[in-house]
Order: structure tokens, then C-alpha cells, then sequence
């Protein structure tokens, strides 16, 4: 089974609840069950490591008290260290920080799994691969942003195909089972290139949450990004 194969066997999708109806949170959540989801994306904004601001650990709580899915919790926040036991009460299974939102990224790492998290770490799309180097022996995720965090929305950069590429390429060479995810601009018509690239791990906002069969969204996402015929 050769990599491409493997990712698509492997292929977790990741609704972004940013892009939900929070006045029908719990049906919107049951939805995206309903067809399929593996993990809850769940877009921590503070308004000033991005110029907007979501929720915080009590919407993660309550989120938790809905699904039994996994927590996929994205830290786009400043001095992220402030605020790990928090999200580790609300219920989070997974926190992803930013390598530029803080100094001491392999200290922040190493306190998330003690917490008894999974950790991983996010690249914005300006920043190299270099620069996460030396915490990948130590992270079970890569998340690499395929638009400017801090709206839902935007259009995924054509250029990321490449930096998923080699991001892929270096994860190969440590022989860890390291989740490569790609969260911006993801739907049905670039889903197949990403996980040619190397991602095994999807995050769609819009393209599940703002149609009118969102089960549906779900599986046309899987299918078209493993190149079977839509269901």
C-alpha cells in the first residue's frame, strides 16, 4: 500500500464548528455524525493572535457534553500556556497550538501531554517547515493552515499543495504515525489534490455546515477526497 492509499484508508474528516449554527448546535453536531465525522474541529480565536474571536472553554465543555467524537481543539491564541489546564477540564482530546503564538513551543508540548492530552502543532501559511523541526519527535499532529487564520470561509491557497507535499516527505522520515491535517478552504473540488499531497486528516467548515444536507456534505467530502464516486 503506497502512502496516497494509506491516507485515504486512514482519511479522518473534521467538521469545523465554527462554520455551524450555534442556535442548533447539538442538531448540527448530530448531523455531522450522521455522516461520518471522525473528530469535532473546535477554532479557539482570542481577537488578538487573530483578528477575530470565537469561544472559549465553556462552549469546549458544552461541545463535550453533546459528542462522544473526539475534540479537536485548534489554539489560535496568544500565550497559550495560560490557559492548557482549562481546556483540559472542558473536555479537549487534542490541542493544537501555533509555533508563532509562543517562545517555548517544546515546554507548551511537553505540558499538554502531561495534562493528558494529544499534542500537536499548526504552521500559518507564511511559516516554513524549518521552524517546527525539532518538535516533531514529540507530536502526534501537523496542522498546516491553507489560509490566514481567523475567518471561516476564505479561499484554500493554491501554493499549500506543495508545502503539504514536503511536510508529508519529512513526516515519512520519522516513521511515527503523525497526522498530517490541512484546515482552509478544503470542500469536494480540492479535497482528492490535499490527500495526494500527503494529508490524512481534513478540516471543512463551510463546505459541510453552510448545505442543505449536511450528512451528505460529510460523505461527499470522504468520497471525493479518496476518488470514489460521490455519494
Amino acid at each position: 500500500m503506497n502512502t496516497e492509499q494509506a491516507n485515504a484508508k486512514n482519511l479522518v474528516i473534521a467538521p469545523s464548528i465554527l462554520s455551524a449554527d450555534f442556535g442548533r448546535l447539538e442538531e448540527q453536531i448530530r448531523r455531522v455524525e450522521e455522516g461520518g465525522a471522525d473528530w469535532l474541529h473546535l477554532d479557539i480565536m482570542d481577537g488578538h493572535f487573530v483578528p477575530n474571536i470565537s469561544f472559549g472553554p465553556m462552549v469546549v465543555k458544552a461541545i463535550r457534553g453533546i459528542s462522544k467524537l473526539p475534540l479537536d481543539t485548534h489554539l489560535m491564541i496568544s500565550n497559550p500556556d495560560r490557559y492548557l489546564e482549562e481546556f483540559q477540564r472542558a473536555g479537549a482530546d487534542r490541542l493544537t497550538i501555533h509555533v508563532e503564538s509562543t517562545a517555548h513551543l517544546h515546554r507548551t508540548i511537553q505540558r499538554v501531554q502531561e495534562l493528558g492530552m494529544k499534542a500537536g502543532v499548526t504552521l500559518n501559511p507564511s511559516t516554513p517547515i524549518s521552524a517546527i523541526t525539532e518538535v516533531l519527535p514529540f507530536v502526534d499532529l501537523v496542522l498546516i493552515m491553507s489560509v490566514n487564520p481567523g475567518f471561516g470561509g476564505q479561499k484554500f491557497i493554491a501554493t499549500m499543495l506543495q508545502k503539504i507535499r514536503d511536510t508529508s516527505a519529512v513526516l515519512r522520515e520519522l516513521k511515527r504515525e503523525i497526522y498530517l491535517e490541512v484546515d482552509g478552504g478544503v470542500d469536494s473540488s480540492n479535497a482528492r489534490q490535499i490527500v495526494e499531497a500527503g494529508a490524512n486528516a481534513l478540516v471543512a467548515g463551510n463546505a459541510i455546515f453552510n448545505t442543505p444536507n449536511i450528512p451528505g456534505s460529510v460523505r461527499a467530502l470522504r468520497a471525493s477526497a479518496v476518488g470514489a464516486p460521490r455519494p
